[in-house]
């Protein structure tokens, strides 16, 4: 998964249930036509289409689109190897997208907590 390292870079994932392409360019640091490319190359990544081919992705596809990211762009794969790294970490992803999303919502716990105490 992202080093927690390149997690301060990008913005907080927000606790919605989809994402339009813009809101996943922006939250991920990678134009559209990136995203839409990484679609034919990554199996995995298939967000929701709705009317007029609109795409909604949901947090799982902006956490793996995180970890191509790093793979491609920070960790120097081709796309061949980061597919290939991808599917050898399936069974630790799990582990790590679930750790992942219990550090984002005590964040936001912690963040209620402070609201609620003032």
């Amino acid at each position: 998964m992202l080093e927690p390292s390149n997690n301060s870079e990008l913005p907080a994932i927000p606790s919605k249930r989809y994402f339009t392409i813009g809101e996943v360019s922006e939250l991920c640091a990678v134009k559209p036509h990136v995203l839409r490319y990484w679609e034919q190359e990554f199996p995995d990544l298939k967000p929701v289409k709705r009317r007029g081919n609109r795409r909604y992705y949901q947090r799982h596809d902006v956490m793996l689109i995180r970890q191509i990211r790093s793979l491609l762009y920070e960790q120097g794969f081709t796309i061949g190897g980061a597919r290939q790294q991808l599917s050898g970490e399936e069974a630790r992803e799990d582990v790590s997208q679930s750790q992942q999303v219990v550090k984002q919502l005590r964040t936001e716990l912690e963040g209620l907590l402070k609201i609620l105490k003032s």
